[in-house]
């Protein structure tokens, strides 16, 4: 994001923002990115699923309940490119696929994991103030 200092208190990663937020420095900050990719509906299942140990595609597809073949393809050649999962293609008939995590894979798993703990621990509490909210705009 922009470094210039409009005195808006530091946010995450010390930077601060300018005021107003410019569209094009949002839709183009690092932080943004990250986490659209990672709060897509099947990448953190994928990430958690593949921290245990490589899958090949068909245990994935088995093991996440749901996920159409398509979305599966889709969701790891997705992951792929942002250089998270390698594919590997063994010479077998017909050829089998496995995937495992990177380790710039592997190092996401840590702050995601902080961000899953910070959420399991707090839910609760954001259940609750969503109850109120509810009751409030009745």
């Amino acid at each position: 994001m922009a470094t210039g200092n409009t005195g808006v208190r530091a946010g995450l990663g010390g930077h601060r923002l300018p005021q107003p937020v410019p569209a094009g420095e949002y839709e183009n900050c690092p932080v943004t990115d990250v986490l659209r990719r990672v709060s897509d509906k099947w990448t953190l299942l994928l990430l958690t699923l593949l921290d245990r140990r490589p899958h090949r595609f068909n245990e994935l597809h088995r093991a996440v309940d749901g996920i159409s073949q398509r979305m599966l393809t889709r969701s790891l050649r997705t992951l792929e490119s942002d250089g998270l999962v390698e594919r590997e293609v063994f010479p077998t008939s017909p050829p089998s696929v496995e995937y495992r995590l990177t380790p710039l894979g592997v190092s996401l798993l840590e702050p995601l994991s902080a961000l899953a703990g910070w959420a399991v621990g707090h839910h609760p509490e954001i259940a609750a103030a969503r109850r109120r909210s509810a009751r409030e705009r009745v």
